[in-house]
């Protein structure tokens, strides 16, 4: 199966990865970020034969995880397009496989013997992938999102979490510095919003921790909602679907078990962006949340 040409730097047209848990558990994300793509008049390409990227698989089997990843790379040099993703897990093992076989002939050469053996593909190392938060930066730019807002989040006071995996590590995802990130920030503020730091902010959100001790996990979004709450957040802005169910799924949880109340909304950042581009509510599903947002709601559209 030959591949389409494809200009290494070009996400003006691009394939969306949507992973396996975004489309299942966390809708809102995968909903708000295509009506802000669309608004800011990205074209998205659905990328119909993919499979899961592999790094649930990595501690298992790294043979397969490599196999996975290359086979979804793979695809998109077919179809010629670089490839946008929404999971930061999802963004880095793609990064981290494309780098170690471009830079590993003789692994290269088992995982396309693999490759062509099972769907009849082959891994050049052709395109590129990055995460929506890399490349609102990049490809859209700051201040095309700037302009395009036309409802100023003036007064809106929020908190931003990275997360563990958007940037790291550092040496295959290449972006923005994970010990002072500065991108979603940056992107917030584009917003017209104010974004807040605060104690421990590069700290993980706990979800890692789950399947080991579910009290440990909660306690480190204890921790995190606390000193959000501490600076008078009135909302968290996420960017990773395991972070923000983490948050907002947890938060009543959180409060019931440890006598405490927070009311802080947790959102996606598209979530965030599209009311300052004067998308509504439902094309954002902000009723999916479990946090009512609708003190954020009221402030933004009034």
């Amino acid at each position: 199966m030959s591949s389409i040409s494809n200009n290494n730097d070009d996400f003006s047209r691009c394939l969306i990865f949507l992973g396996c848990a975004i489309p299942y558990r966390v809708s809102s994300y995968e909903v708000s970020s295509r009506s802000v793509l669309a608004k800011l008049g990205v074209e998205l390409v659905e990328m119909s034969e993919f499979n899961c990227c592999g790094l649930p698989l990595d501690p298992i089997s790294h043979e397969a995880m490599l196999v996975l990843s290359a086979k979804n790379l793979a695809f998109a040099e077919v179809q010629g397009l670089n490839v946008l993703t929404l999971c930061p897990g999802c963004a880095g093992t793609f990064k981290k496989v494309g780098k170690i076989l471009k830079e590993d002939f003789k692994l290269k050469q088992q995982v396309n013997e693999r490759l062509k053996e099972v769907c009849g593909l082959e891994f050049k190392g052709t395109v590129k992938v990055k995460h929506l938060l890399q490349f609102l930066k990049e490809d859209v730019g700051i201040d095309k999102i700037r302009a395009a807002v036309i409802k100023p989040l003036v007064g809106l006071k929020v908190a931003d979490h990275n997360g563990c995996h958007v940037l790291r590590p550092k040496h295959y995802i290449g972006f923005d510095n994970p010990e002072d990130p500065q991108t979603l920030k940056m992107l917030i503020e584009a917003t017209g919003a104010t974004c807040l730091d605060y104690t421990d902010k590069a700290e993980c959100c706990g979800a890692p921790s789950v399947g080991v001790s579910d009290k440990a996990a909660l306690s480190l979004a204890r921790d995190k909602l606390s000193h959000i709450k501490s600076v008078q957040a009135q909302a968290l802005i996420t960017i990773c679907p395991f972070c923000h169910i983490m948050y907002d799924t947890n938060e009543l949880r959180i409060e019931k078990l440890f006598n405490e109340i927070y009311d802080i909304p947790i959102l996606h950042y598209p979530q965030l962006l599209g009311l300052a581009l004067g998308l509504t509510p439902e094309e954002l599903a902000f009723n999916e949340l479990k946090v009512d947002p609708s003190k954020i709601i009221k402030q933004a559209t009034n």
